[in-house]
């Protein structure tokens, strides 16, 4: 019993799933001579897009025809936001539904990106069947474009919230995961996929700059000089994870917000607004980013720990989520917070992805 309850993790039951599929391609030059313009074009695609939808139940999809990345989260609000290289989702996946389209007049976009996001209950428990729905979706898409079809790169997002410190705040009610991976749940559930696909596992949390840790801080700020506070918080989160063999992390304290790609298929990268971070989960050396500006103080400090195949176990990735946790919880308690009143949300990230 003790072995089976170290490959569970136990999270609080107020936990918020997220779960979106992206599908994108490149559309050249022959794609786009089959219509008058690109306006036409996305018109067209929305149209037999969102009919597809309609017919498969699928009721909160969106094409984005600007280039821009999107990015999901929970919120009891539904609203959209747009930054230069992003457009923010937040959405509650009980309630919400919508079919739009974003463009921006007279440009053509480089890549196409139809994002599919999951509604209803238990979207972890029907991950599969949602998956399915919309490769059917795919497929009625493709043949409705030919003989130019598009080649899809399908990216599968599931996402799990919690605050690390739930039960310091009085919540005692947890569920214990496994947190399976994502190729053998969907296998198990008639669900295929391409045996060849990448997938990537990871965490992530923020801490904000406060006042407590500026106070606490404070012999090592000086204005325009941060780099002695941002190395001892790099120092404390690096021992941290070290202790529990967690060799692939980052810390970003530079403004963008970190997204997380696998080696084998992107290089690291960045822009004024994110930061690609490429790990190559084969391998069993260290992979770590340190980002930070010494001139600058940040308002929030983003870090991620990712799983490697070693952490990829049968059972699932509660082992590993166990060890994560064990870590986040040695490095905060280095720093200022008040768990009984700061919530430290815990964002545990299942990624896979395939060419269709």
């Amino acid at each position: 019993m003790a072995s089976m309850n170290l490959n569970r993790v136990y999270i609080s039951t107020k936990a918020r799933n997220n779960h979106y599929i992206l599908a994108e391609f490149k559309p050249d030059d022959a794609f786009y001579a089959c219509f008058d313009s690109s306006s036409a074009c996305y018109e067209r695609l929305s149209r037999q897009l969102f009919a597809l939808c309609d017919e498969y139940e699928l009721h909160n999809v969106h094409v984005i025809a600007n280039d821009k990345l999107p990015v999901v989260r929970y919120h009891d609000e539904a609203y959209t936001m747009q930054t230069e290289k992003q457009i923010l989702f937040f959405y509650n996946p009980k309630f919400h539904e919508a079919h739009q389209t974003y463009l921006n007049d007279g440009y053509q976009a480089r890549k196409i990106r139809i994002l599919f996001l999951a509604t209803g209950n238990e979207l972890r428990a029907n991950a599969a069947t949602f998956h399915s729905k919309v490769k059917k979706v795919l497929d009625a898409l493709k043949e409705g474009f030919s003989p130019v079809e598009p080649q899809f790169r399908v990216r599968d997002h599931q996402h799990l919230t919690y605050d690390l410190f739930a039960k310091a705040k009085g919540d005692k009610e947890s569920y214990g995961y496994k947190l399976r991976a994502l190729y053998p749940r969907y296998q198990a559930r008639n669900c295929t996929l391409p045996e060849e696909y990448s997938e990537m596992t990871y965490a992530t949390f923020n801490i904000p700059v406060s006042r407590a840790i500026k106070t606490e801080f404070q012999s090592q700020m000086r204005p325009g000089d941060y780099g002695q506070f941002y190395r001892t918080l790099e120092d404390a989160f690096l021992s941290s994870c070290a202790d529990k063999q967690l060799n692939m992390v980052a810390m970003v304290a530079d403004g963008r917000l970190p997204i997380v790609r696998s080696a084998k298929i992107d290089k690291s990268d960045t822009n004024r607004e994110l930061q690609k971070l490429s790990f190559d989960t084969s391998s069993g050396d260290n992979q770590i980013y340190s980002l930070f500006h010494e001139a600058n103080l940040v308002d929030t400090i983003r870090f991620v720990i990712v799983a490697n195949h070693k952490d990829k176990k049968d059972m699932g990735y509660g082992r590993f989520m166990n060890h994560v946790e064990t870590a986040i919880k040695r490095f905060v308690a280095q720093l200022p917070v008040n768990v009984e009143k700061q919530d430290i949300n815990v964002r545990f990230f299942q990624h896979i992805s395939y060419d269709y």
